[in-house]
């Protein structure tokens, strides 16, 4: 994972530099003379090779010192921190609902493959897959916020309640009910197809058809023996998406206003702050290898054949 890393690292700061311009050309005072200008770039080490700012840069990041914001005038650190939870929050209720709703499903389309049941939401899986996320949640906002007055158009919160504990906690679930709902539904459509695909193909293995020659029930041979083994490409969707988990939506989060890092991601984009695209990317690449890892070593607690060595 080290080399792995640190390789990320050194690809994206040279993309960083290949864009046009740099820090300080985005974030000068017009105002200043060339003297204060060239003594800024020398305090940014913006007069030195690309690996030499490289070798500057990754020395702060080893000691948890990413830079300052340009954009927000704070450590990155603190930026990422007051706004990357925010994102947490909303994927992690999605993550737990698309896993509650779409693997149940899935396992039951298997089992009763061509049903009526089995068509219905293979149906409701290729619209979750195909209709875009914002059109969904403009649609939402539309039906259930402007037109039903149900539910609050943006925000994270009621502005003006000073709300704590369990009130402060049902205001945000309120205010998420619409942005949850886009995430899980796109999410659900996706783990459903794989947890179907991937039971198809163990139902039909030997080993269950013995288990169903001695005798078993077939909840048993179902929910014990098959699903167990088709779990193990589902577990890879799983650490796929924990990054996800923190990186945010950009275009759900913009649409509700909600205060999660996927639109201060965007924000970085177009303010031309390097110092914060380089932290939110860097935590998002150490995140995807934590996820294979955690993906790897599960793989050997849900299949027994499977042992690390």
């Amino acid at each position: 994972m080290i080399p792995i890393l640190i390789g990320v690292s050194i690809l994206l700061f040279c993309i960083l530099q290949m864009a046009p311009g740099d820090i300080l050309s985005a974030n000068i005072n017009p105002h200043m003379t060339a003297e204060i200008k060239e003594e800024l770039r020398h305090q940014m080490h913006l007069d030195q090779p690309t690996y030499v700012q490289y070798f500057y840069w990754i020395k702060g990041v080893l000691k948890g010192d990413f830079g300052d914001s340009y954009y927000f005038k704070q450590p990155v650190t603190t930026v990422i921190k007051s706004y990357i939870w925010n994102s947490f929050i909303l994927s992690l209720v999605s993550f737990i609902l698309s896993i509650i709703i779409s693997i149940p499903i899935g396992v039951v389309s298997a089992t009763r493959q061509y049903s009526k049941f089995d068509y219905f939401f293979t149906v409701l899986a290729l619209i979750g897959i195909s209709i875009p996320a914002f059109y969904f949640g403009l649609l939402l906002i539309k039906w259930f916020a402007v037109d039903l007055h149900l539910f609050p158009v943006s925000g994270m919160s009621t502005p003006g309640a000073n709300l704590k504990g369990i009130g402060a906690a049902g205001d945000m679930l309120y205010h998420m009910f619409l942005p949850c709902l886009v995430l899980t539904l796109g999410s659900v459509a996706e783990l459903m197809r794989y947890t179907r695909s991937s039971m198809l193909e163990v139902i039909k293995q030997d080993y269950i058809k013995t288990a169903r020659a001695k005798g078993l029930k077939e909840k048993v041979v179902i929910y014990k023996h098959a699903l167990r083994n088709a779990m193990i490409p589902v577990v890879t969707i799983f650490g796929m998406w924990l990054p996800s988990l923190f990186s945010g939506a950009i275009l759900t989060e913009s649409i509700f206003n909600w205060p999660g890092i996927g639109p201060i991601e965007l924000l970085a984009v177009n303010n031309r702050d390097y110092p914060l695209l380089m932290g939110i990317n860097l935590i998002l690449a150490l995140l995807t290898l934590l996820g294979n890892l955690i993906a790897d070593i599960t793989y050997a607690l849900i299949d027994p054949r499977i042992r690390l060595k």
